[in-house]
């Protein structure tokens, strides 16, 4: 399906993980992915880099434009924005998934970590919002879309990791408010997290190892979630805090199973906050 030909969509930490599986399946319907992520040297313990991820954007029928891009420094956004535009003309899509995680208790958190959470969490997905707006603005079927949670404030969500709940329900809080502050200017701002863990480097190396990589789904659930949440009318769809398999089961997709790392095992890992 070609119905993103010529759209543009910058994804912030697209190198890998959730962010790649997002590209992949956008570039997959002929839009130019920009990778915004910092990655440019091969990482000892991680997967790719934004160039190799570059390449495989373009092997799945995408242009794109590999950015390295830190998005807790406004004059690099700014830059990553300033080539994107340049090269393709515009902005169509921004997808604030870039995202830092650190799940320790209020004594146990260091401000060092605090501070990255809080400014490539929130403060990352509100300057990239802020600087990708203007072009946005001149887009046909502007979309951005955070991968944050829903904003349940339940005490349970916040009360072993609060700083970092603080952080992600931040990226959900610019959800909230911009998705209403530009509603009759027609971009709009969705929310999207998963019913379940999902297989990346973060729940390998620092939530449990392979015993929850074998009970999570595959990236490719969330790619193909925001596929369907990017091709709608944006005048029509913003305010939401989508679910993976809500989104697919909407758009007629009820078996899910291909999307499981160990379909044998049957029951999966939910995911925070759902």
């Amino acid at each position: 399906m070609q119905n993103l030909k010529g759209k543009t969509a910058f994804i912030t930490g697209a190198s890998r993980g959730i962010g790649k599986a997002i590209g992949l399946r956008l570039a997959q319907a002929g839009a130019n992915i920009v990778i915004a992520a910092k990655t440019a040297e091969p990482h000892p313990k991680l997967p790719g880099t934004i160039y190799t991820a570059a390449e495989e954007m373009e092997a799945a029928g995408g242009k794109a434009l590999a950015v390295v891009t830190d998005v807790r420094f406004e004059e690099k956004v700014q830059a990553a924005v300033d080539e994107a535009v340049a090269t393709f003309g515009g902005i169509d899509i921004l997808v604030n998934n870039a995202s830092a995680i650190q799940l320790t208790g209020t004594l146990e958190t260091p401000m060092k970590r605090y501070d990255l959470m809080h400014h490539v969490n929130t403060r990352g997905t509100y300057l990239c919002s802020k600087i990708c707006l203007p072009h946005l603005l001149k887009a046909e079927n502007p979309h951005v879309l955070n991968l944050s949670p829903p904003l349940t404030m339940e005490a349970k969500w916040f009360k072993n990791h609060t700083a970092y709940t603080m952080a992600k329900f931040g990226m959900s809080m610019c959800v909230l408010g911009m998705s209403a502050e530009f509603a009759d200017k027609g971009v709009a701002f969705n929310a999207l997290w998963p019913r379940t863990t999902i297989a990346t480097a973060a729940v390998q190396n620092l939530l449990g190892g392979n015993h929850l990589m074998e009970r999570s789904r595959k990236p490719a659930i969330m790619g193909d979630a925001a596929y369907y949440i990017l091709n709608r009318p944006s005048k029509e769809c913003t305010g939401n805090f989508f679910v993976d398999d809500e989104v697919l089961m909407e758009a007629g997709i009820t078996n899910l199973d291909h999307y499981a790392v160990n379909p044998e095992l049957g029951e999966l890992m939910p995911d925070f906050f759902i």
